[in-house]
């Protein structure tokens, strides 16, 4: 089975070719950080045009590297959402297109089932298992029992945690994108001189908040004065730790659940583009440790967006025989497991 997999949620244009022998024939991935950078964050009708002019050459040139013709797929996979919706349509219609010339079924893949999914690509992990999922959009635990059936332990009630380092990353002058920025800084600094808050610690529940932290940081930054490379490194260590701290105390909440549910699940996961933070890694690595859960953290690549992991989840849902319509609607919202409760407002849940 070779699945052509189409990823344009955000600001990564991106084209795979994977097969179900779970190896990647092609991939490519382009950038769109250069566009971005001077206004320190996405710009929605920027990224959706990079989509629209690269993604033709991007699949052309994948299609080249895999020695693959349209008629070898037998499937192909385009993000559905969620994301920002103009570069969702441009990746879905383009899809579509291909879907239909070829004669070939089409799949519409959940971005989040995408993150979900990816430690099965590179890792074989069997079901179930439990799931952090932790992005620049997207923070939340899951447990993950089979290919579309998703258990919400917890989300964030305001900010992401991703976006908490672009915030931060912003206020300390470091660039975009924020979460390797302050990674860099925070080499240098000393991550006990700022008490930095760790929100909803030791409440019961594995939902997040981060927005009481990053109005932690612009207070410091504020009273700071004239910021030194030492008071930058130190704020970014600090703002780190409180962050990888946060995640981890929630994560040990949902282990304890996962293990009532799951006695014998043997694997927590960490997906999603923060999941490339070295702390956080460590940090749980020893808390699954501790659990006697194994790590299993997805090679970098597959942790930021890419085409790659929504190639392999139209690999595992066409296996099951799930084949979407050509008059699928793309989602600007999508949730995993559509029977949460919503989160409106701060930590209100209806």
């Amino acid at each position: 089975m070779l699945i052509l997999g189409i990823e344009t949620s955000c600001d990564e244009t991106a084209a795979a070719l994977v097969d179900d022998a779970r190896t990647i024939r092609a991939e490519r991935v382009l950038s769109q950080t250069e566009l971005h950078t001077p206004y320190g964050g996405i710009v929605p009708e920027i990224a959706a045009r990079a989509h629209l002019e690269h993604l033709d050459g991007l699949i052309a040139t994948a299609m080249k590297d895999a020695g693959a013709s349209f008629a070898d797929l037998d499937g192909i996979a385009a993000t559905g959402g969620p994301g920002l919706i103009g570069g969702v349509i441009v990746g879905v219609m383009t899809g579509k297109a291909i879907a239909l010339a070829a004669r070939k079924p089409f799949l519409a893949i959940n971005h989040l089932e995408g993150h979900a999914l990816s430690a099965r690509l590179s890792h074989d992990v069997a079901f179930p298992y439990l799931l952090l999922l932790v992005s620049g959009g997207h923070c939340q635990l899951l447990i993950v029992e089979g290919v579309g059936q998703y258990r919400r332990l917890g989300t964030t009630i305001d900010d992401a945690a991703g976006e908490a380092f672009d915030k931060t990353a912003k206020l300390l002058g470091l660039g975009y994108p924020g979460g390797p920025a302050v990674e860099r800084a925070a080499q240098t600094g000393d991550p006990a001189r700022f008490a930095f808050p760790r929100p909803l610690k030791g409440r019961p529940g594995c939902d997040f908040s981060f927005a009481g932290l990053k109005t932690a940081v612009r207070q410091a930054v504020e009273s700071g004065g004239d910021l030194s490379s030492a008071l930058v490194a130190d704020m970014a260590a600090s703002f780190q730790q409180a962050v990888a701290d946060s995640l981890a105390e929630r994560t040990g909440q949902a282990i304890d659940l996962f293990k009532e549910r799951y006695p014998k699940g043997k694997a927590l996961v960490v997906a999603g583009g923060v999941a490339a933070n070295t702390l956080l890694r460590r940090r749980l690595t020893g808390l699954a440790a501790q659990h006697g859960l194994d790590l299993i953290a997805p090679p970098l690549t597959l942790c930021t967006d890419n085409a790659a992991m929504i190639a392999w989840a139209g690999v595992e849902r066409l296996r099951l025989g799930l084949t979407d319509a050509l008059d699928f609607s793309p989602r600007p919202r999508w949730p995993l497991d559509p029977s949460a409760p919503k989160v409106i407002g701060a930590g209100v849940k209806a």
